[in-house]
């Protein structure tokens, strides 16, 4: 299996898929990013995944993904909510270069107030790189993740899921695959739509030039290892690595073989690189 990724074009732009997939390129910030979103395999045809690329002035942006919690009403208008809220308040007068960080923040409280304003008990998680100057920083609530790695494998940031089970991970408590086949991963301790949410905000890192940054949501990571995420996406043409990542996420959910993690799930995914490879930069500008 194989996906197409059209380059999209400038400007902001806000998905979430609803009965097919959707995925494309994006030049953003110093680099590009590559986006893929899919409902899950065998459900409704309606994701619960949003999802969103912010060009922001000075020529920083953020790569944002928010999955919408399942078994809860309204989680499909949670997660675009979230998305909706970061896009208008952070767009409606531009910040300069990575000095959004308390417009983000408060960005994300609002789309909090907004989500329990819906009355309905709907919840979200979000996760949001920013990127720009050649610094990434990590901004998430609950367990839609945020991981940047070099080009040789080496691991440079990685966010902690907000859940029992990824804290559990992180102490060292259980390793990967007790963790990624534990009966109570999907329990999530913080979101969006909660009185008690709270945002964990990382260090600014800075960002080489081959370095990778992934914002996915629990689609890719209930399916694929880091290990395997890494292995995949280090290095490479941008595009047909972060297509080969897909369809091997997809592959694990429709036709696992042996004792490989399988979860049918939502799956978004956002890959960005400040030098995506020369023979994809040589067809960008065809």
């Amino acid at each position: 299996m194989s996906i197409s990724l059209p380059t999209a074009s400038e400007g902001l732009g806000r998905w979430q898929p609803a009965n097919s997939d959707i995925g494309g390129l994006r030049r953003v910030a110093d680099g590009v990013a590559a986006f893929y979103s899919s409902p899950c395999p065998g459900g409704s045809g309606m994701s619960e995944d949003a999802l969103a690329i912010i060009p922001l002035a000075g020529g920083s942006a953020l790569l944002a993904v928010a999955d919408g919690m399942g078994g809860l009403p309204g989680g499909r208008e949670a997660a675009a909510m979230a998305i909706d809220t970061l896009i208008s308040d952070l767009t409606a007068s531009p910040p300069g270069p990575l000095s959004s960080r308390p417009r983000l923040l408060d960005a994300i409280e609002h789309a909090n107030q907004r989500i329990l304003g819906m009355g309905n008990g709907s919840a979200t998680t979000l996760a949001v790189a920013e990127i720009g100057q050649g610094r990434v920083r990590a901004f998430h609530v609950g367990d839609s993740e945020i991981v940047v790695f070099g080009q040789r494998g080496r691991l440079r940031v990685q966010s902690v899921p907000h859940s029992p089970v990824g804290f559990a991970f992180h102490a060292g408590l259980l390793d990967e695959s007790q963790a990624i086949s534990h009966e109570d991963r999907h329990l999530v301790s913080n979101a969006l739509g909660t009185r008690d949410m709270r945002i964990e905000v990382g260090s600014a890192v800075p960002l080489a030039d081959h370095d990778t940054v992934v914002v996915c949501s629990d689609g890719l990571a209930d399916n694929l290892t880091l290990g395997e995420t890494i292995d995949v996406l280090r290095s490479g043409p941008l595009d047909r690595a972060f297509s080969g990542l897909i369809a091997r996420a997809t592959q694990r959910m429709t036709a696992p073989q042996g004792d490989e993690p399988s979860k049918p799930d939502d799956i978004s995914v956002i890959a960005f690189r400040r030098r995506p490879g020369a023979s994809l930069e040589r067809r960008l500008t065809r």
